[in-house]
């Protein structure tokens, strides 16, 4: 028998859950081309699986800085038929990456599990109802302003404050909408509206996000604070992108979003381990 959209959400405990990236776009910035054909995707999300993803998140439209809008037909086009195949290949929670409802709803009727806003439904007024009423779960993430216009001059009086403010009423909204508790995580947005102080200071003070009382997801992963850091070009950034994937479980993420599966669950299998032993002795 198939696995039920609430038994693939049944998340492993214990340990940082990973979600792999997967982008058929052809313009991301980290991997932009490389899987945009259905069967290039197919082949890279089993290779996700086979490292130890604990969860597949599939993405039709590029959000990088300075990224335009894409209209719903090509988005649903291009993420559709790879959660189909997906779906009939595994029963890992599956995840869509998109701020339509209209994208989400088809991606949700042929097997994804949840859906990942980066508008944390402000886009659509239809994407919490919809969510709402499919069962699903749902991601919220902060951003300011748009992925076009985000990175043009980003201000905050406290970053870290502000996004757990909004995220605190977004996740009200979801519940108003009907969408349970347990079905709603959080993201801060690292690289969304910040500058690298701002996402040094959110993974800083990533407790904050966490006492919300949902799950925390972090997107650190290649991003180009990470670079400015290490000087590190996009395709370098696998040690800076492991660093950061550490400190924010360490500080409470119970998510972790990344490119490089395989090399993270490594690392976090040690950083879990450390939590798990302080636990036990405090």
């Amino acid at each position: 028998m198939a696995a039920t959209r609430v038994e693939r959400r049944r998340l492993p405990e214990g340990r940082t859950v990973v979600m792999g990236i997967l982008n058929v776009t052809p313009d991301s910035f980290a991997d932009g081309g490389r899987y945009a054909a259905p069967e290039a995707a197919l082949a890279h999300a089993r290779r996700l699986i086979a490292e130890g993803a604990d969860v597949i998140d599939v993405g039709g439209e590029s959000t990088r800085p300075g990224a335009l809008p894409i209209d719903a037909t090509l988005e649903r086009a291009r993420v559709v038929p790879v959660i189909a195949a997906l779906r009939a290949e595994t029963t890992l929670p599956i995840s869509v990456d998109t701020t339509k409802a209209e994208v989400a709803a088809a991606a949700l009727a042929v097997g994804a599990d949840m859906v990942n806003d980066v508008s944390a439904g402000c886009f659509d007024a239809g994407m919490l109802p919809l969510v709402a009423e499919r069962g699903a779960a749902i991601v919220l993430m902060h951003m300011q302003g748009d992925p076009a216009t985000m990175q043009d001059a980003p201000t905050y009086g406290d970053v870290v404050g502000e996004v757990a403010a909004f995220l605190a009423a977004r996740a009200a909204a979801a519940r108003e909408a009907g969408i349970a508790a347990e079905r709603i995580w959080l993201d801060p947005g690292i690289g969304f509206g910040k500058r690298c102080e701002h996402n040094l200071a959110l993974l800083a003070g990533l407790e904050r996000l966490v006492d919300l009382g949902y799950p925390v997801v972090v997107g650190a992963s290649r991003k180009g604070f990470l670079g400015a850091l290490s000087g590190d070009p996009v395709d370098a950034r696998l040690p800076a992108s492991l660093a950061a994937a550490v400190l924010a479980a360490a500080r409470g993420a119970r998510v972790v979003r990344v490119h490089d599966v395989g090399a993270t669950r490594s690392a976090l299998a040690v950083a879990d381990a450390l939590a798990r032993l302080g636990r036990v002795r405090g």
